[in-house]
């Protein structure tokens, strides 16, 4: 009886450890987020969470939504009980390899000293700190579309996303002035804001540019 019990207690532990995990990777939408932006925070490509959540489109999901950001345990789906006629049932859709697009041919975002390195703890590790003076502009460093422009992204202040394909995403973070709105089409060279201060109130751009979901470094792909 004693093993029983322990064995009992071991196995409730065990579950609400892992409840508590599931429930982690979860993340509820706030004003002004898109799914670009969450995948951004938490390193994830958007469309992997496009394909955890059964999002057809991107760009829609709406304030309170959760957003699952891991694909459901292959336990948690076999155990779900059989669904009645009344209950809809979202399956998630299959996740494929990501795409292998070519880069685009990328342009310096502003003038100024790389002055933070990718993989610097001191500043954004995923991207570069370009310095200058407040106000200076900032450019697209190719053509792309607007995915994102606002600063409801903690430590970036106001930023931009571009998405140039399926493959590639750039960021534009800490400037004074954004141009530019979401959905918005951008050519290369364009300029998209203004920079402005960071968290030590120093003239500098972020830079990143990100594969499929990583940040890769920008440095050597800049002319």
């Amino acid at each position: 009886m004693k093993y029983a019990l322990t064995a009992l207690l071991l196995f409730g532990a065990a579950c609400s450890s892992s409840l508590v995990n599931y429930e982690a990777r979860t993340h509820i939408v706030q004003p002004g987020e898109t799914l670009y932006t969450i995948a951004w925070r938490h390193g994830v490509d958007y469309r992997s969470l496009a394909a955890w959540n059964s999002l057809s489109d991107p760009d829609l999901i709406f304030v309170g939504q959760q957003i699952r950001l891991s694909a459901l345990p292959r336990s948690t789906r076999s155990a779900n009980p059989r669904p009645t006629a009344s209950q809809t049932v979202r399956t998630p859709r299959p996740l494929s390899a990501p795409p292998n697009l070519p880069a685009p041919r990328w342009l310096r975002p502003t003038d100024g000293t790389i002055v933070s390195e990718y993989g610097d703890n001191s500043a954004i590790a995923s991207g570069i700190g370009i310095s200058g003076r407040a106000g200076q502009p900032v450019v697209a460093a190719a053509s792309g579309r607007i995915v994102y422009a606002g600063s409801g992204l903690i430590g970036y202040g106001q930023l931009v996303i571009i998405k140039h394909n399926d493959t590639y995403l750039s960021a534009y973070g800490h400037n004074r002035r954004l141009l530019v709105d979401q959905a918005q089409e951008v050519q290369r060279g364009e300029q998209i804001a203004e920079m402005g201060l960071n968290s030590q109130r120093r003239p500098r751009l972020h830079f990143e540019i990100r594969r499929n979901g990583q940040p890769i470094d920008p440095t050597p792909l800049l002319r």
